[in-house]
């Protein structure tokens, strides 16, 4: 009898207390009321942790309540992830508004909205382009057109990209068409993508007016770019569960959530493979009667209707496929319609857990015994791109401290042994200068500027140390090898979960040393 009050009052504590229920927040509730077990649950966040390299936050929500969430450290809560194709179902829904407010049709020719910018002699394909076309990735295209370089004007590029085939026939996953989306969205309204949804989805869903990514023309980039929050992504996910109403208001027509979420075109026939399920407007069609909103690494906005479940993920991994797997196997058959028997011990397993999570720290040994003779000097770099004059390695109490000196600022970047340290740099991580999109060519690379970064270092033998940097706003993070030698020092790096540039290792090597 005291076992099950006591759950009675965590549950009320957890309901009530810790959620602090607002109208900015998602209703939380534990596992068993749901009808999903916190034993399955566990299990499901022990096998990503054993399989998937890494998932970086979850929530799962079930009959409209969270029922569980977590962040690995340094991820958190509170600070919003880069989405990349994730972004593209926000860019379908803002389009899914303006068809509601008659603004345009999703036949209307893609032409028509830029009649300054065509060809002087399209082609019957261009002529037949509509915006249906683009939504279902169906524009004809045999590769994706090339935006050219950060400069150009990319709506122009892509009006003048070949278009081989007859549009709506040939699916081919498309993100500069969904940069034109955006585009439209813009030219009709006078307002940017964001802006436009800021007061019809953003607002009422208690989401923070987001940043995402502008063009050099001042259009949001449509197809990623996107910046939320883990619960940001699981209220889109409920929104369009709930078909379009939130708190007894229709905010977006059902008629429209049910055709953008069901499958438009085919996009191949292996029955075990979700990304062969079909494609809507901007969704995927998924295994199990699901659909779901994804982006590259791993950013997942899983929607089930016949569990009444959303399952928001993201991470910075190359097997999304394993993580969708993990749902199958694990959370699926534990979700039932009724609810379970309390389990007290099993949630405050749960609970342990998912407050405990955390990203490996660098392993390895925390001082060497040649450190005195390889720190507090200043290394002298070999003339690089990435502008970086000297380097210098300095260790106190509260760890490591690596001095990065520019041609115009220094960077200070403290790491942590078996942890990772927190700070924020100004201008750029060493081989952080990526193409900001696959589909822009070496002419658009750019640094990764003002990024939050959380590092952690340890020896791996007496002259070699090895650092980690998450930026922990993406999925990216940064690995580097310093090896210190009578001759100089030779920096190694090599970047994970980097769209638009290459995984082979960056080297810089110093000319002299104080």
């Amino acid at each position: 009898m005291k076992k099950r009050l006591l759950y009675f009052l965590l549950l009320w504590f957890v309901s009530f207390t810790l959620t602090g229920q607002t109208s900015t927040s998602l209703e939380r509730s534990t596992p068993e009321s749901e009808g999903i077990s916190s034993e399955a649950l566990l299990s499901f966040i022990n096998a990503a942790e054993e399989n998937i390299d890494a998932i970086h936050s979850l929530m799962v929500v079930k009959n409209g309540k969270v029922v569980t969430e977590g962040w690995w450290r340094p991820y958190n809560a509170s600070t919003p992830h880069e989405l990349w194709s994730l972004s593209k179902s926000f860019t379908s829904s803002a389009i899914g508004f303006a068809v509601q407010e008659g603004l345009l049709s999703p036949h209307d020719l893609v032409m028509s909205f830029f009649s300054e910018k065509i060809p002087n002699k399209p082609t019957w394909q261009l002529k037949q382009l509509r915006i249906i076309d683009l939504l279902t990735m169906t524009s004809g295209h045999m590769k994706e057109p090339t935006l050219f370089n950060l400069e150009t004007d990319w709506e122009q590029a892509f009006l003048n990209t070949e278009i081989p085939f007859m549009p709506g026939t040939h699916f081919l996953y498309n993100t500069p068409a969904t940069f034109m989306l955006s585009a439209i969205i813009q030219k009709i309204t006078g307002e940017k993508l964001v802006d436009y949804l800021t007061p019809r989805l953003f607002e009422p869903l208690g989401i923070e007016k987001p940043k995402w990514e502008l063009n050099p023309m001042g259009v949001n980039t449509g197809g990623w770019g996107l910046h939320l929050k883990t619960e940001d992504i699981a209220k889109f996910g409920q929104f369009y569960l709930q078909l379009g109403n939130w708190n007894g208001e229709q905010l977006l027509s059902e008629t429209w959530i049910k055709t953008a979420t069901s499958k438009q075109v085919s996009n191949g026939s292996n029955p075990a493979n979700d990304w062969t399920q079909g494609y809507g407007y901007q969704f995927w069609q998924s295994r199990h009667n699901s659909y779901r909103a994804d982006g590259a690494m791993g950013q997942f906005c899983l929607v089930i209707p016949d569990k009444n479940m959303v399952v928001a993920i993201t991470s910075g991994t190359s097997n999304m496929p394993g993580i969708m797997q993990l749902v199958w196997d694990i959370l699926l058959p534990a979700s039932k319609e009724d609810t379970l028997p309390a389990d007290l011990v099993a949630f405050q397993e749960l609970k342990q857990k998912t407050a405990s999570l955390s990203l490996k720290p660098v392993a390895g040994m925390e001082s060497s015994e040649l450190q005195e003779k390889w720190f507090n000097k200043k290394y002298l770099m070999a003339k690089n791109e990435q502008g970086i004059i000297a380097l210098t390695f300095k260790v106190d109490e509260n760890g490591g401290l690596l001095i990065i000196d520019m041609a115009n600022a220094t960077e200070k970047i403290p790491y942590g042994f078996k942890a990772y340290t927190m700070t924020k740099v100004k201008n750029h991580l060493p081989f952080s200068r990526v193409r900001r999109s696959g589909f822009l060519p070496k002419s658009s690379l750019r640094y990764q500027k003002n990024r939050k970064i959380a590092t952690s270092g340890a020896w791996q033998t007496s002259n070699e140390l090895e650092l980690k940097a998450y930026l922990y706003e993406t999925p990216v993070n940064m690995n580097y090898n310093f090896s210190f030698s009578n001759k100089g020092l030779v920096v190694t790096c090599k970047a994970e979960n980097y769209l638009g540039r290459s995984n082979d290792p960056q080297i810089l090597k110093s000319v002299e040393h104080d």
